[in-house]
């Protein structure tokens, strides 16, 4: 499993769809929507914006889930 370092973020207010790239070690907290100016933050329980609205998990998240895989199947 390949980290993914790309996430479609869509803004819950507005439904705006943007593309961003992601860094592999840390997350994002806050986004503001380029269409409706909303800063957006994660839900409860979430890391990030990415975690929250976006099509996949920030890279730290994917990598503690490709962790956990391999543990499972062994």
């Amino acid at each position: 499993m390949n980290i993914i370092t790309q996430s479609t973020i869509t803004c819950p207010v507005c439904s705006h769809q943007e593309t961003l790239q992601m860094t592999e070690d840390s997350c994002q907290y806050f986004y503001e929507c380029p269409q409706c100016k909303t800063l957006i933050k994660p839900k409860k329980g979430d890391c990030c914006v990415f975690c929250s609205y976006g099509d996949l998990p920030c890279p730290p998240i994917q990598k503690n889930k490709k962790i956990l895989l391999k543990i499972d199947v062994k």
